[in-house]
């Protein structure tokens, strides 16, 4: 006689055991219908599996966010059925839900094509349209075995054999396909829905082993409802639109290739983009009292031994051999170099906190498949800094600083920061006192800065735990870029100490701290949230100076070399083309402004003065165009500054 505890506090009993589904109906046919999944004791239960005891009880609906990962799930399953029922000779392996939708791989000899996607995506529509009834099955672990055997799927048998003998498995079935799985599953395959699509096969190996059989792996996506498929496939255009390494080669700023993998390979356009971007944090940083410093990129290993990192990132460490037979690494990370300048000289209480900034080039080495043009390399610049405090001022500290990186974050057009609080993962340097001491820190850091967190549990630093700083793009993507993280066991790894109050020699904390992340991926992600369009402050080149006629190009340069003089990246066009064609040239690069002068231009002093993106131009003042340009192409930091003189622009007869 099971007691149910629903979220409202309600009590229901019941003569014996009790599916979620009549539980549901009970409460209302409105429930019923739309309920997808139970969960029971917090654990996910299919509604048409008995509760047998006394539990806690929660209903699923399509709107909860819980639902996706089991719709995700589902949609493998149909898939799976409906390509065994077009091509029969094929052996399935797993399927699970994955980000954003689902795949399975699958063994075939003769390889998917665009056409068979669609024959599949079709007959997965038609199999939600049966509204196939999806039963749970408990097999014996020889039970399993048996079925596979006789049905020749050697990839099943390996998977069930690696199962305990003792324990038993659970097989879901809909229609004539059957599959092993934990589940839960929905009650039928018409409660799927529509809201799915097949998006492209890859190659991948049996178990991650180049040494297995290549399997071909479908790749789908599923959602809720029609609107929210919709939405993600015009987010999916947006991107390929928007693609960094597309807009990087049409727009001149970088190029990548095979002899120097992970590295990339700045032109003159992008290192002026990635330079405005250093510079402007560089002042962001000085005007918040931070020291920059610089430290090598050969370092002993018996300092990351010391830190920690050879155990923990040795394997992704770049190493050298010196003459004297010294390792050497390619620095992966700047904190212990900050220690090593830390902890010359006697430092005081006074002397804290100590600030100290770093743009340093690191080396890491990502396996070749996770390379992703500028957005994951090999060779990398973090905007790294290291705060030196007491632990009395982790606070204040905290504070200020996730105020300097959301208007950091804000100058760069994002609004939209959502920060995860990242605690101790299982794999950490420090005792456990140490961990509760540094996550209660941050913790009340946190609320002094009144931010709002989501638990991202086991993903801290192994030294410490961190605060994840999470920021939404223009077409809705996440991107993880800035992190402050408190720790209190490198210093004392590194024995880094300071003078206290009290005379006594004491550890300070060490705040690690990132805004941009990286420098590269930063541009990469300025580059897609822009679309290359960036606004006037970073644009590489802010204005063209186009001549109309050749009797116009004098006066071109006149008002080019003004420009330049005001601090403005400028180029001119004194090409003998049309004026249409240069315009039309320029807006595909992305320059923000465009002066156009002919020979009517030059006698009154004036420019057609045209803006990316729009059709229209304005005949304006020569003077008066440059210094209305000046103003809006300042970094937000220089904004409020007050304007060079102007060079008075005019046409000699």
């Amino acid at each position: 006689m099971p007691d149910i505890l629903l979220p409202d506090g309600s009590l229901r009993s019941y003569d014996g055991p009790v599916t979620p589904a009549v539980i549901a109906a009970d409460i209302g046919p409105g429930l019923a219908k739309a309920a997808l999944l139970a969960v029971v004791n917090d654990t996910e239960w299919d509604l048409t599996r008995p509760i047998e005891n006394d539990s806690r009880l929660s209903l699923v609906t399509a709107k909860d966010e819980q639902a996706l990962a089991l719709l995700r799930h589902d949609c493998a399953h149909v898939m799976a059925e409906a390509v065994l029922e077009l091509f029969p000779e094929t052996q399935v392996t797993i399927g699970p839900a994955i980000e954003n939708g689902f795949y399975y791989d699958f063994h075939r000899e003769t390889a998917f094509s665009e056409d068979d996607l669609a024959s599949i995506e079709k007959r997965m529509h038609d199999i939600v349209d049966r509204d196939e009834t999806i039963i749970r099955n408990v097999w014996t672990r020889d039970e399993a075995v048996a079925f596979y055997k006789k049905n020749d799927e050697p990839f099943k048998i390996e998977l069930v054999e690696a199962i305990p003998a003792d324990e038993t498995v659970t097989f879901y079935q809909q229609g004539d396909f059957i599959d092993l799985c934990r589940g839960p599953h929905l009650p039928s395959t018409g409660k799927l829905g529509h809201a799915f699509k097949l998006m492209k096969v890859a190659g991948a190996y049996w178990r991650g082993d180049s040494n297995r059989p290549m399997l071909q792996r479908i790749y789908g996506t599923a959602w809720a409802n029609e609107k929210d498929l919709a939405a993600y496939l015009h987010m999916l255009a947006e991107a390929e639109k928007r693609d960094h390494r597309k807009l990087g080669k049409q727009l001149g700023l970088f190029h990548l290739q095979e002899e120097a993998a992970g590295s990339v390979f700045w032109h003159t356009k992008g290192w002026v983009l990635y330079r405005e971007i250093e510079a402007y944090v560089r002042r962001r940083l000085d005007a918040a009292g931070y020291g920059e410093v610089k430290t090598p990129q050969l370092v002993d290993r018996s300092l990351w031994e010391a830190s920690g990192h050879w155990e923990k990132f040795g394997e992704n460490m770049f190493t050298a051999q010196s003459e004297d037979e010294r390792t050497l690494a390619l620095k992966p990370m700047n904190c212990p170099c900050h220690v090593q300048i830390f902890r010359q000289g006697i430092k005081s209480y006074r002397d804290l906190p100590l600030r100290m900034a770093e743009f340093g080039s690191c080396h890491r080495n990502e396996p070749s498949g996770a390379l992703h043009g500028i957005m994951r390399v090999r060779a990398f610049t973090q905007d790294d800094a290291h705060i030196f405090c007491t632990e009395d001022q982790i606070n204040e500290e905290s504070v200020e600083f996730c105020s300097l990186l959301q208007s950091i974050y804000a100058d760069f057009g994002f609004d939209d920061v959502r920060v995860k609080f990242s605690d101790r993962p299982e794999v950490r340097a420090g005792d456990d006192a140490t961990w509760d001491r540094a996550e209660a820190a941050l913790s009340d850091a946190t609320k002094a800065a009144k931010l709002e967190t989501v638990l991202n549990p086991g993903e801290g630093a192994f030294y410490g735990p961190k605060l994840e700083f999470v920021l939404r793009d223009a077409i809705g993507r996440d991107w993880q870029c800035g992190t402050l993280q408190v720790d209190f066991v490198l210093p004392d790894r590194l024995d880094a100490e300071y003078v206290g109050e009290d005379g006594n020699r004491h550890r300070p904390v060490m705040l690690h701290r990132a805004i941009l992340g990286s420098m590269e991926r930063w541009i990469g992600i300025l580059i897609e949230q822009y679309a290359g369009r960036f606004p006037p402050w970073l644009a590489p080149v802010q204005i063209v100076v186009a001549s109309i006629t050749d009797q116009a190009n004098d006066y071109a340069c006149e008002i080019a070399d003004a420009a330049a003089d005001l601090g403005l990246r400028v180029e001119k066009d004194l090409r003998n083309e049309k004026i249409s064609y240069k315009v039309r040239e320029h807006s595909v690069m992305k320059v923000p402004f465009i002066l156009a002068v002919g020979g009517r231009e030059a006698e009154a002093g004036t420019v057609a003065l045209r803006r990316l993106g729009s059709n229209e131009q304005r005949v304006i003042d020569t003077n008066e165009a440059l210094a209305m340009l000046r103003v809006e192409s300042l970094a937000p930091d220089m904004a409020n500054e007050p304007q060079a003189g102007l060079k008075n622009i005019q046409c000699d007869d």
